[in-house]
């Protein structure tokens, strides 16, 4: 199983800027509706991505800093950060399948193909 990993003010840094891969975030909060139809989203995306994009949740409401930084004014935001490219955000509810359109996510399945 794919695993979601949770992103703080503290490791953010750590586990979306630095990484070595591609990141798709999830900027989500416990009482906001939206967001937990986005959550089946993100752990199909995790399952399908696994090893060649990392999923990341954060949650605004413990990380007020990360909401700051990266003006979200919103929820949910899903964030794609790419190394070397700044990061694509889309705002509310998206299936997969248009998550996948907006960040070209395609590409890297491939390359996962490629490399097994």
């Amino acid at each position: 199983m794919a695993e979601i990993k949770v992103a703080t003010d503290a490791n953010f840094e750590e586990l979306v800027l630095k990484n070595e891969r591609p990141v798709v975030v999830d900027f989500w909060a416990a009482w906001c509706g939206p967001c937990k139809m986005v959550a089946p989203e993100m752990e199909k995306l995790a399952q399908k991505y696994d090893g060649a994009v990392d999923v990341v949740k954060v949650d605004v409401d413990a990380n007020p800093g990360l909401s700051q930084a990266f003006n979200i004014m919103s929820i949910p935001t899903i964030a794609f950060f790419k190394p070397g490219a700044q990061p694509q955000g889309v705002v509310g509810f998206k299936p997969l399948e248009q998550l996948e359109q907006q960040f070209g996510l395609e590409q890297f399945s491939q390359a996962q193909k490629a490399d097994a």
